[in-house]
């Protein structure tokens, strides 16, 4: 049997806590950044093609990774267990 005391009661509220909040706003801040990044490379005039400029380090290979890596800590934000707090 199931004392009345071990049993936690739930509370409702949001699904995540504050601090898991705040890792997805900065996720996504992450994301906008690298997105920032690829963006550029227009040529004044049509007929020229800037080779080193559309495919400079900065939107081949920085953009993408940041914009992963922003992915990433989106999900690692919501997985993570929100702490905890005992209120007494």
């Amino acid at each position: 049997m199931v004392k009345k005391s071990d049993v936690k009661e739930s509370s409702p509220g949001f699904a995540l806590g504050r601090e898991n909040y705040i890792y997805l706003v900065i996720g996504f801040v992450i994301i906008i950044i690298g997105f920032m990044l690829m963006v550029g490379g227009k040529s004044p005039d049509p007929n020229v093609f800037n080779e080193k400029e559309i495919f400079s380090f900065r939107r081949i290979t920085l953009a993408p990774v940041l914009v992963f890596l922003g992915f990433a800590f989106e999900i690692w934000a919501i997985m993570k267990k929100p702490r905890i707090s005992e209120k007494s």
